[in-house]
């Protein structure tokens, strides 16, 4: 089946519409920061650069580390960001670009994320590694797409929706596992994490500032959250939807974020950039070795 202009967008330079990443320049191996100007800090360490680009909030480089070919870009903050760069680079991987029709043979991807998170558990301190084994969806992303019950863990959703009083009016939440491949690669250097993605930084991590929470009991009923021998670790926004889409899409995917602040302890850490230095160059390790 050939893929029509309007569902995906080429540019003209062959390129993917919002990334800007023509297909040889992708790399089997990639790593996803949040902030633009982080994608400079990790390629630093790369030992060559092939190419490079940018494109809004999409910065990228493809490069050598230890010998081994990756590619890092940025994708801003959100889910919604995520359900582009995953479409996008998968489209990279499985559609060939000049016939628009899906590859014969499926190439599957490494995707890592490396971000920061806000941890909530008080034995994790400050600075401290997460891996999310698990991710919640708070953002609604997965359930536009069908059949996400074949990668959903449908009795961490019935425990949680319960648990929590679960507001009818927001998104379903959905659980998804991220891939066993990199949960092992970082299982003895991290702490095993379930990790909420929210759908903002305020309002939706339950933080009040001059508006009251819809449901105002939302940090306590997560901290006391227990299921499966996993309690809720730490809130970003971003790890759902690429587990979720990874998993649907046949690829390993992801998040291992620095805890830059405590909504337990109600301290942070705004100056953080040694912290991330040291996850960027332990994950690209880890990656490579």
């Amino acid at each position: 089946m050939r893929i029509a202009e309007s569902e995906l967008i080429i540019n003209s330079d062959g390129s993917a519409f919002h990334i800007h990443i023509r297909p040889e320049q992708l790399a089997d191996t990639v790593i996803l920061v949040g902030d633009p100007g982080r994608t400079a800090m990790v390629s630093s360490f790369f030992e060559s650069i092939e190419c490079d680009g940018a494109s809004r909030e999409f910065s990228w480089a493809t490069g050598y580390y230890h010998g081994e070919r990756i590619t890092v870009l940025s994708t801003g903050i959100g889910t919604d960001n995520i359900d582009i760069v995953m479409t996008e680079l998968d489209a990279l991987a499985n559609i060939d670009f000049n016939t628009r029709e899906v590859k014969a043979g499926h190439r599957r991807l490494t995707i890592l994320r490396i971000g920061t998170s806000g941890a909530i558990r008080p034995e994790i301190p400050l600075g401290a590694f997460i891996f999310s084994h698990i991710s919640i969806g708070c953002d609604g992303l997965l359930n536009w797409y069908s059949d996400r019950d074949s990668v959903a863990l449908a009795d961490f959703e019935e425990a949680f929706t319960r648990h929590t009083h679960w507001n009818r009016r927001l998104p379903a939440p959905y659980f998804v596992r991220a891939s066993e491949k990199l949960i092992n690669k970082f299982k003895d250097c991290t702490y095993k994490g379930m990790t909420v993605s929210a759908s903002g930084f305020y309002g939706p991590q339950g933080r009040v500032v001059r508006q009251n929470l819809a449901m105002p009991d939302m940090l306590e009923d997560f901290e006391s959250f227990e299921f499966g021998g996993y309690r809720i670790t730490n809130f970003e926004m971003e790890s759902s939807a690429l587990a979720g889409m990874a998993a649907k899409l046949g690829h390993d995917a992801g998040t291992v974020c620095c805890a830059i602040a405590h909504r337990y302890h109600k301290d942070a850490n705004a100056d953080y950039k040694t912290w991330m230095r040291d996850l960027v160059k332990l994950a690209l390790d880890k990656l490579t070795e």
